[in-house]
């Protein structure tokens, strides 16, 4: 993969190519030191809170002497930096995509930090809702960190303008999304992208499943990407006979799900027909492959081998 390939891959590269057949969505270029305070390993102190912390009172008079109050005018306090111009920019914008939003960097969503989130959800409705996910999530550190990691080509890495991206918060059905990978733009694979989990519905209709799909990329998908060899994942909604595009995929680090790779480079996957996997019954019904990500509340280590964005 050559790093060309990861930059069209960012957000603002495909957005405006595909803008009638996806999430609405608004894009904002994120400050240098807002990056840094997503960056900063010390204490997760978030900005924006609404309300101030509170301390618990201690319970008993015995209690309150043990306490130690120093007033050594040395003593270090954490305080959040605030980015108020930034800000207002953040909820006018939440506020333009009906008051709730999904966020991500130019490549990835926080999906690894859902857990710390109060409502355990990426439903954001604050700015200091997206810094929580943010600084809780190794998905994104790596967006910032080693976007290129993957790469083969030795040629200099190209100068990144991150962005914040809110995406309109939708309830979608995890059952309707779908992951289709496509070679020298013809679309040769499409799995369930929930794979750990059995849905009747998808084992019932997968031909239709497969033609709505195919119909959806030759009109709206194909030769208009910006490489011919790519992934993208895309929602059904039977309900209204509509699809909607949700992302495009760094091939190099995304998870294949039902295929494997060896599968899908092979030169026998040009028939014309692309291939259709889902789960078939509840006995291949797999764990969540997120849950290893609750590390920090666990005290257990994180497999930290699986990087997903939307």
């Amino acid at each position: 993969m050559k790093k060309e390939h990861v930059l069209h891959c960012q957000f603002s590269a495909w957005y405006p190519l595909f803008r009638g057949v996806t999430i609405k969505s608004v894009i904002l270029p994120l400050p240098q030191n807002v990056k840094d305070y997503l960056l900063d390993d010390g204490t997760l102190v978030v900005s924006g809170r609404d309300d101030p912390p509170t301390h618990s009172q201690p319970d008993s008079d015995d209690e309150a002497e043990e306490i130690q109050w120093s007033d050594d005018e040395n003593t270090a306090t954490l305080t959040a930096p605030e980015f108020p111009e930034f800000a207002t920019q953040v909820q006018e914008a939440i506020n333009s995509l009906g008051g709730s939003v999904f966020p991500k960097l130019n490549w990835s969503a926080p999906r690894d930090a859902y857990w710390i989130a109060m409502n355990s959800s990426l439903k954001c409705k604050t700015l200091s809702d997206i810094f929580l996910l943010f600084k809780s999530s190794d998905f994104i550190t790596r967006d910032f960190t080693q976007p290129f990691i993957h790469c083969t080509d030795d040629s200099p890495d190209p100068c990144i303008e991150y962005e914040l991206v809110l995406r309109k918060w939708c309830e979608l059905i995890p059952g309707a999304e779908f992951r289709c990978f496509v070679k020298e733009n013809k679309l040769i694979g499409i799995s369930q992208r929930d794979y750990t989990q059995y849905y009747d519905h998808i084992s019932k209709q997968k031909e239709e499943i497969c033609r709505c799909i195919q119909d959806f990329f030759k009109k709206h998908i194909q030769y208009k990407f910006l490489d011919e060899d790519f992934v993208f994942d895309i929602y059904r909604d039977s309900r209204v006979s509509k699809n909607c595009l949700i992302c495009f995929k760094i091939r190099a680090v995304t998870d294949s799900l039902l295929f494997t790779w060896k599968e899908l480079i092979s030169e026998n996957n040009l028939n014309g027909f692309p291939a259709f996997r889902c789960t078939n019954s509840e006995v291949t019904v797999q764990p969540s492959p997120y849950l290893s990500y609750r590390h920090l509340s666990t005290g257990e280590d994180a497999h930290k081998n699986q990087q997903e964005d939307d």
